[in-house]
């Protein structure tokens, strides 16, 4: 597809500075674009590999100027950007016909909103109701008595177990788990008896879950997710977790049973959470950190065990002198005459 400048920049709600007839044939990133191709420019740090660049035009916010060649200029590059790669690939959301496969199994008493496509060998349990306009891909299972509102995305071979709830908006990646039991379990006669797992999980609007992660169901009550989470990849989140709104939690973080998130809170790669632990607002817990204890609002934590940020890395310093260290102390028990045991 052949496209002018002025024409992308009609898509997009930019303002053309330079020549506007310019053809444009694909959207490439700054490192891949080429003649022919438009890129984006995201802010002044972008601007030697701009100038460097051989990509036809750009979009751009306000701070890059001209340099010959004919730009977007726009509030949000990287929005226009994926906008513009969206339109010149076609209209990526063709696939949501309303359609059911026949392969899909759907129970008569399951509810599917109007707009709703869905995929080959989905199972759809008793009771359950879909919003509208939604897209449950193939090998999706769904329980009995979910509750999903409009506009939710399933990717291939996600499960949810019965009763979970979904708000509008909501993407689940493919082969996340939703509702599995909690892992909890009372020792009787030198046996581990499973304690009861009989709540649900609630995902609220425009949560999104990635590929291969695990959010268990509440023993009693509900497992939440607030409005506007994001979830990485290979994440756990145990029973009765309850995390606040616009959180992100990064690939292979495992949050235990019971603990709590405040809103806008930030949790690294491969962080771990205890259990009963409370996490305050804007709280951000660096990679690989190991929390076993509350941590107030605004904290920044790392290590393991995790420490404020600036006392950790104090620690890290002193561990870095350690061999020194050890060398000085062995002279000054020399020169004094003790002997090394």
């Amino acid at each position: 597809m052949n496209l002018t400048v002025r024409e992308l920049a009609d898509w997009v709600g930019g303002e053309v500075l330079g020549d506007g007839t310019v053809p444009i044939r694909a959207a490439r990133t700054l490192s891949e674009a080429g003649p022919g191709d438009i890129t984006f420019v995201d802010g002044d740090r972008n601007l030697t590999a701009w100038r460097e660049s051989h990509a036809s035009a750009a979009i751009v916010t306000a701070v890059v100027p001209l340099n010959g060649r004919p730009l977007i200029r726009v509030t949000d590059p990287l929005a226009a950007f994926a906008t513009v790669v969206l339109q010149l690939r076609g209209n990526q959301n063709k696939s949501r016909t309303g359609k059911i496969d026949p392969t899909a199994h759907i129970d008569a008493s399951a509810v599917l909103g109007p707009g709703t496509t869905v995929g080959p060998y989905v199972v759809i349990g008793a009771e359950t109701v879909i919003g509208a306009g939604c897209h449950i891909h193939a090998g999706v299972s769904i329980g009995q008595s979910c509750r999903l509102g409009d506009a939710v995305e399933l990717y291939p071979n996600v499960v949810l177990y019965d009763d979970c709830i979904l708000g509008d908006r909501v993407i689940v990646h493919a082969n996340s788990v939703i509702g599995a039991d909690g892992f909890g379990y009372r020792m009787q006669g030198g046996r581990h008896i499973k304690s009861p797992q009989l709540g649900r999980v609630e995902l609220a609007d425009d949560v999104e879950i990635g590929a291969c992660s695990t959010i268990d169901r509440g023993t009693f009550g509900a497992t939440r997710i607030g409005v506007g989470t994001k979830i990485d990849n290979l994440v756990q989140i145990a029973h009765n977790c309850q995390i606040g709104k616009h959180n992100l939690i990064v690939s292979q973080v495992g949050i235990a049973g019971s603990s709590t998130t405040g809103d806008y809170v930030v949790v690294a790669g491969q962080a771990g959470v205890g259990d009963h632990i409370n996490v305050g607002d804007r709280a951000i817990i660096g990679a690989k950190a190991g929390l076993s204890k509350d941590v107030p609002a605004g904290a920044k934590m790392l290590g393991a065990p995790a420490h404020p940020d600036i006392e950790q890395k104090k620690i890290w310093m002193s561990m870095a002198k350690l061999p020194e260290m050890r060398k000085e102390i062995r002279r000054i028990k020399k020169k004094i005459g003790l002997e090394d045991e």
